[in-house]
């Protein structure tokens, strides 16, 4: 069964580029994944390294403006930093203007990142799993965050988005307080009834994005919401993401039944040895980030090192889960990706170091899935 796509772009900076230009190109992006027939264009929320999407909820106010049918959103906001307020008030700002195309995707990495800060004693490490492919989806052993090399920098970066002393609420309490107030049913402790204007009853839809089977898959399951599993950022731990999402579900009146999305990462061109060309750097990237100096720049392949042998530890179970290849071979690759996790919808996000091999592949892609005939349809 054919699904619909996605994008989940993070508005990446290549050497020798800009900022200003990084988000441009996301804009230029998001026109075309209109025109291509792509059903949402989501922003990602990182700070302090060479992505430009680190406000996101001001990204989607101009997305949203320069698009005119195509949802558009966030993958995710980062509850821990912004009150819940702060979220439903922008949001509804940008409702007012273009009603019932918003998905309000909250992610809890602030919250985790914040433990860094006096982290517990690690955990004895499980019994190793072998890479298995199974129905041709290839599933490596889940990353360790502990392999992170060093911290410093992400601790820094929480001490420098929030006010001092600042403590974020406990995640479940946020999203239930986000729904309350997009609802018009919120209350503070003291009994006073306070409305989100603009915000309440705004045709905002509530997402939760995970990559384990813990708080943020049980929580989107038992308040009956959409829930994203995110097989691009931890590929060996999306089985049971999407059992606990599915196990934990309970019916809501606006989904009776689970809706589940799964993220995959591609380069697609009409040649595999193009592709693979363009994707040659993506582990710098990876690498860069787990080493914990966040994003870097994105490598041009003509010109980068290849990678140390370490380097090639550290980012193997992201290599050899990018979807790389021809339309026809990430179709399959992404098909089997579907089948497996009984996906509803797919949301694919493509980083290469030029904004027009980023933009080919993704309309080859939509091509050879279906997306421009079923809208002309």
């Amino acid at each position: 069964m054919t699904v619909p796509l996605s994008v989940l772009d993070l508005s990446p900076i290549s050497t020798g580029s800009t900022a200003r230009q990084a988000i441009r190109n996301t804009i230029d992006l998001a026109r075309h994944a209109e025109a291509w027939g792509y059903r949402r264009f989501w922003v990602a929320e990182h700070h302090f390294v060479a992505v430009a999407s680190s406000a996101p909820i001001e990204l989607i106010a101009l997305i949203a403006g320069a698009t005119e049918t195509i949802r558009v959103g966030s993958a995710a906001v980062q509850a821990g930093y912004r009150t819940s307020a702060s979220i439903v008030e922008a949001f509804g700002t940008i409702d007012a203007l273009h009603p019932g195309r918003l998905d309000l995707g909250l992610g809890r990495s602030a919250h985790r990142i914040g433990q860094l800060r006096s982290p517990s004693a690690p955990a004895a490490p499980g019994p190793h799993r072998p890479t298995e492919v199974r129905d041709g989806v290839v599933l490596p052993p889940p990353f360790a965050p502990d392999r992170i090399r060093d911290t410093t920098r992400l601790v820094a970066s929480l001490d420098a988005l929030r006010l001092p002393g600042a403590e974020p609420l406990d995640y479940t309490r946020q999203v239930e307080e986000i729904r309350a107030l997009l609802a018009g049913t919120y209350s503070t402790a003291d009994g006073v009834d306070l409305h989100a204007v603009p915000g309440e009853g705004a045709g905002v839809e509530l997402w939760l994005f995970g990559s384990s089977g813990g708080e943020s898959a049980q929580l989107a399951g038992a308040l009956g919401l959409p829930f994203v599993a995110n097989y691009h950022v931890s590929p060996g731990t999306v089985l049971e993401t999407v059992e606990a999402y599915r196990k934990s579900f309970r019916p809501s009146p606006r989904y009776p039944e689970p809706y589940l999305v799964v993220s995959a990462d591609v380069v697609v061109a009409a040649q595999e040895s193009t592709a693979r060309h363009l994707a040659s750097t993506y582990g710098h990237w990876v690498a860069s980030i787990r080493s914990g100096a966040g994003a870097a720049e994105y490598l041009d392949p003509a010109s980068a090192p290849p990678l140390s042998d370490d380097q090639r530890r550290l980012v193997d179970d992201r290599v050899t889960t990018q979807f790389v290849g021809t339309p026809a071979s990430v179709a399959a690759r992404l098909s089997a990706l579907r089948d497996l996790t009984d996906a509803d919808e797919l949301v694919v996000t493509s980083v290469t170091h030029r904004h027009e091999d980023r933009l080919t592949s993704h309309r080859l892609l939509a091509e050879e899935w279906g997306l421009s005939r079923a809208r002309a349809a």
